[in-house]
């Protein structure tokens, strides 16, 4: 099931591996087009953002990848679990993504997909891929961190 957070917003989804993949630049909460058995799929707590990248089409941009499955009580009026979904947001919003995209190694990630208010939004982010010593780099230092602490804390068994 979703779970709901502090600020009121019921957290459908989270991609952590986006986090360890990529170095997110700048964050972007977007609204999304969706249909009556997609929303009522997000309410039951499924959706996967695992694969989920965001692209221009023209001026407009739109998700791709996130897999939202049909919604069980659905019947013929079901939706396609992996349909490309049309993001929504101001027109400056969509310039500055496009400006920044442009440039080599730079993509747009979803990072987690959650209901504000009654309605879907996506926190989407403008991210540059991580190389392989850079993940590693960022895991190494993580496990130090929590190594000092422990110390500091007096909570490791040494």
């Amino acid at each position: 099931m979703a779970k709901k957070t502090t600020q009121g917003e019921l957290v459908v989804a989270r991609n952590r591996k986006a986090r360890h993949d990529y170095l997110i630049e700048d964050t972007y909460e977007a609204g999304l087009a969706l249909m009556g058995t997609e929303v009522k799929a997000l309410r039951m707590g499924r959706a996967s953002l695992t694969d989920g990248f965001a692209i221009f089409y023209g001026d407009e941009l739109y998700l791709e990848g996130v897999h939202i499955p049909e919604y069980v009580q659905g019947t013929w009026t079901n939706h396609t679990p992996r349909r490309r979904r049309k993001l929504l947001l101001h027109r400056s919003e969509l310039d500055k993504m496009a400006v920044k995209v442009q440039g080599s190694g730079r993509t747009i990630v979803p990072l987690s997909l959650y209901f504000k208010n009654g309605r879907a939004k996506v926190e989407i982010a403008v991210a540059t891929g991580k190389r392989e010593y850079d993940k590693r780099h960022a895991l190494r230092e993580r496990q130090d961190r929590r190594e000092t602490d422990r110390a500091i804390f007096g909570r490791g068994r040494d």
